[in-house]
């Protein structure tokens, strides 16, 4: 009984030792971070609040890497296009380049302009108002990944400043046009990147796998999609990506990006006829053709996270960092080498210890993904950001990305209950024939290509009977057909955390603030 009580004690133990790992190792990055900064910074005057401060960054780093990042690789890794470890060296390797070598020299200290820092005429209450929204942010990122939902990293930032701003200069310090505009993207950015994804997933069943043969068609439409994908990231990649170190207007980086998609369909088309005279006329098939496409947009869209977002991590840090060593408050501030390695680093090793959660999520728990329907998800977060950047809307590369896997789910819910209603209608107008001629006429209607589809339907319904479905009976027939593809607790996860993302964050850097002044003072 007591060897049993033992194994039974080691059992528990060896599955809570991964859990140990991850923390011991997240633990020792900040461990890192402070031992660092204490040396470098402790002499000066609230060195030791800098050292805090960069512990908070190392924090908020790692909970960006675990929590942001999964939009990236994860429906890559959801398609099988990715392994799961593959995607995650990848995407760490590729964040870090991208904070390191274009994430700037300068970064704006009050993100998005939410709150008037003249309003806070004291360098001591910036400091804790900077402090307590960073780790505000950081402590609801956390909680978001530990629920398994994909958030917004802005939005908590975003919330993290303004209630801790709030907590400083009353309300009068918001900056409540620019807050509208925000809560505005919660909508605009998950619409647009699921109508975006569900058009591309349609184009490419359209024009590929609703043809009879589906190679033929490949070899044809294939070459011309990754031209569109690589006009597309060329031009999101030098508006965003790059932005900080080579600053060209839309046209011109729509111009380059055009000459590079030209040169690159140039060299993929007798690469995609090559591959394809090897595979059988099979959506499995088609699928294969994605593979490479969609591992450089993963790659791709990883860099210009890094580039673009590792301000999210660093920002309040640099904002600390300028206001300690040079007294002052700025609503721009330098950001050191120093601060740039917390962030591009914490970011890399949050996605290792933490990512494959959310990965997983956002990869395969929404709804099922192949390599196609990846695909267009990659092509909708790069072209709705483009977009919208053109249009002046605020959007989320979260909910952009989140809101495509939507979106391809939906399409694909819509698609499976219109077939099912087709098939239905066919039985009907074949009622009382034998069941080998319905058989036939099925499977002449399955092989048969979108337009012959539509011809063989029209022919039924010349023929169609007159007795009409009751109201009750086409309410029964909808539900029968309706399939659900799309994980609806998932949906309601997902879209509860979006909404309270700000306030939630805001209420923490609030409540965090007046804790970091009641110790000071």
């Amino acid at each position: 009984m007591e060897l049993k009580n033992i194994n039974q004690i080691e059992t528990a133990a060896q599955s809570g030792r991964p859990e140990l790992f991850r923390l011991g190792v997240g633990l020792m990055f900040i461990i890192l971070v402070m031992m660092f900064t204490g040396y470098q910074f402790t002499e000066i005057h609230n060195g030791l609040m800098l050292v805090a401060a960069a512990m908070i960054g190392g924090y908020m780093a790692m909970n960006i890497g675990a929590n942001d990042v999964a939009n990236n690789v994860g429906p890559a890794v959801g398609s099988r296009a990715l392994t799961l470890g593959g995607a995650i060296f990848m995407a760490a390797i590729f964040e870090a380049a991208g904070a390191l070598i274009a994430g700037g020299e300068v970064v704006s200290t009050i993100k998005k302009g939410i709150i008037d820092p003249a309003l806070i005429n004291d360098s001591d209450v910036f400091i804790w108002v900077m402090m307590a929204a960073l780790l505000a942010a950081a402590i609801w990122l956390n909680i978001a990944t530990a629920l398994g939902a994909p958030v917004s990293t802005t939005h908590s930032i975003v919330g993290g400043v303004l209630g801790a701003g709030i907590a400083a200069g009353g309300l009068g310090i918001a900056n409540w046009a620019k807050m509208s505009t925000i809560a505005a993207s919660w909508v605009i950015s998950p619409v647009l990147g699921g109508l975006i994804a569900a058009a591309f997933l349609y184009l490419i069943k359209r024009t590929i796998t609703y043809r009879t043969d589906m190679i033929q068609a490949s070899n044809r439409m294939v070459p011309i999609l990754v031209g569109i994908m690589t006009w597309a990231f060329s031009t999101y990649l030098i508006i965003k990506g790059l932005k900080k170190i080579w600053k060209t207007d839309f046209f011109s980086a729509l111009g380059i990006g055009l000459i590079i998609a030209v040169t690159i369909f140039v060299i993929v088309k007798p690469l995609i006829a090559k591959q394809s005279g090897k595979l059988s006329n099979e959506k499995s098939s088609v699928n294969k053709l994605f593979t490479m496409p969609l591992i450089f947009a993963a790659a791709l869209l990883s860099f210009a996270h890094g580039a673009n977002d590792v301000a999210n991590a660093v920002g309040p840090l640099a904002a600390i960092n300028d206001a300690i060593l040079h007294g002052g408050i700025a609503t721009k501030a330098a950001i050191p080498l120093w601060v740039m390695m917390v962030g591009a680093i914490g970011i890399a090793i949050g996605l290792a210890l933490y990512g494959p959660k959310l990965i997983r999520t956002v990869g395969s728990e929404i709804t099922e993904l192949d390599q196609m329907r990846a695909f267009s998800i990659a092509m909708a977060a790069s072209i709705t950001v483009i977009v919208a950047t053109q249009m002046g809307l605020p959007v989320s590369s979260t909910h952009i990305a989140v809101g495509a896997v939507f979106g391809v789910g939906f399409l694909r819910e819509f698609i499976k209950a219109s077939y099912a209603r087709m098939i239905e209608d066919i039985k009907t107008h074949h009622a009382g024939e034998d069941h080998e001629v319905i058989e036939a006429f099925l499977n002449d209607f399955r092989r048969a290509s979108v337009d012959e589809k539509g011809r063989m339907l029209a022919e039924l319904k010349k023929h169609k009977a007159k007795a009409e479905l009751t109201k009750k009976e086409r309410k029964g027939l909808k539900k029968i057909y309706h399939k659900e593809l799309v994980k609806r607790s998932a949906l309601m996860k997902i879209a509860a955390a979006w909404v309270v993302t700000v306030p939630a964050s805001g209420l923490m850097a609030a409540m965090l603030f007046f804790t970091i002044r009641g110790m000071m003072l």
